[in-house]
């Protein structure tokens, strides 16, 4: 059986069903995977399914310091030449880098509590989500003496990092990189050399049966939009207010729902106040995956405005429960929403674009939104399926696994 070791920096998290789903996916295909977490974010679970994949992961940062250095020195004794040029490895890709040496050594420890691990359960492959310090810490992993290793790269928070994360290092090193879009890996193009193209394969995050078995639903008329993201400065939440204004002010009796929570709650909340929008607003804080679907499900329309994103998951749950989704021509979002087929695009920032689509919304007839959800619908399920993405994940696992079985 092939054994995979899944890596990500916070697992399980709020934002992290697509994770879940994957792995529950390559499990249903026969793959075996082990879960493993840098740290741990326990305090914000709120959904079952999240709590039940908490106690199938173990935390690397709970062994403490007196583990990282006890995994640190163990791997040293007994693998000092893999070592060495790992500590040279480690020493190249964090010199000069905005967290520095010392950051890139606490992620070699790291490393060294993954080799035991892995070792331990004879895992076959690493798979990193993320490019930021899980792919750093299956690289040494790998330069350790562990097993091939891949990462997905998601936003464009990666991508704006590029040089700082040695993003070209570790596609170099890698097994292959998983892009969940086109546009994602595109950018990648950009900072890895051309001999190593061939590795970057889209691998799209999916959807379930608890999305895709249903035909979509019918959306109420009731001038009712969701916005479902984490309460941060690139979700564009201050400028959906200003377009929401708008709307009030234009005689409309419009709601609108802000699902999830975030260091960015003190502002919005603030110019909620401001805009005298107390009664049209309500924010939910994090909630479950079902009550998110209850919500979408309750509203005429999706909306997300982001100045910076890879491609929502939200969007896709949207789509396949029959919503139309107002969003912003960012990255990898218009290959799944497409201009009056399943929604509408605005430009990222533009507070009259974004009030024009809302309007739109609110105005568009009963048959012409139903036509649009089910266009969104067959979408999502032929892009976003997470079985058939899944397949091809599993595929390169198992090719890594039959290339590999002398690990």
């Amino acid at each position: 059986m092939t054994k995979v070791a899944y890596l990500i920096n916070q697992y399980p998290a709020v934002s992290h069903s697509f994770i879940r789903r994957e792995i529950a996916a390559l499990e249903n295909l026969g793959i075996e995977v082990f879960r493993f977490s840098v740290r741990s974010l326990a305090s914000e679970l709120v959904d079952e399914a999240d709590i039940q994949e908490l106690k199938k992961t173990k935390f690397i940062l709970d062994v403490g310091i007196t583990g990282l250095i006890f995994n640190l020195l163990w791997v040293a004794i007994t693998r000092p030449i893999r070592f060495l040029t790992t500590f040279m490895l480690t020493f190249k890709v964090g010199w000069a880098k905005d967290k520095g040496l010392i950051v890139h050594f606490a992620y070699l420890a790291e490393a060294c509590v993954l080799l035991r691990w892995v070792t331990a359960v004879k895992a076959t492959h690493v798979h990193a989500h993320f490019a930021f310090n899980p792919s750093a810490v299956a690289m040494f992993c790998h330069s350790l003496g562990g097993p091939p290793y891949s990462f997905t790269i998601h936003g464009p928070e990666s991508i704006d990092r590029a040089i700082i994360l040695s993003l070209d290092e570790k596609v170099k090193r890698a097994k292959f990189v998983a892009a969940i879009s086109s546009f994602a890996r595109s950018q990648l193009f950009r900072w890895c050399d051309y001999e190593n193209w061939s590795k970057i394969r889209i691998i799209r995050c999916g959807l379930d049966s608890q999305f895709l078995d249903s035909p979509p639903t019918q959306a109420p008329k009731n001038s009712r939009f969701v916005c479902v993201a984490r309460l941060n400065e690139q979700k564009g939440h201050l400028v959906l207010l200003q377009a929401f204004k708008n709307l009030v002010e234009e005689g409309y009796n419009p709601k609108l729902v802000l699902v999830g929570d975030g260091v960015f709650r003190p502002q919005v909340e603030k110019l909620i106040q401001e805009l005298d929008l107390v009664d049209y607003i309500e924010i939910t804080g994090w909630v479950t995956n079902e009550e998110v679907r209850q919500q979408i499900l309750a509203s005429q329309a999706m909306v997300l405005a982001s100045f910076a994103e890879g491609l929502p998951v939200v969007i896709m749950e949207a789509l396949a429960l029959g919503r139309p989704v107002v969003s912003t021509y960012v990255a990898g979002i218009p290959e799944l929403l497409e201009e009056n087929t399943c929604g509408w695009l605005v430009p990222s920032g533009s507070v009259m674009g974004l009030t024009s689509a809302m309007r739109k919304v609110l105005q568009t007839p009963e048959d012409q939104l139903e036509q649009m959800s089910k266009i969104g619908f067959e979408r999502v399920s032929k892009f976003h399926n997470a079985g058939i993405e899944a397949q091809k994940l599993a595929d390169l696992f198992v090719r890594s696994s039959k290339e590999n079985k002398s690990f």
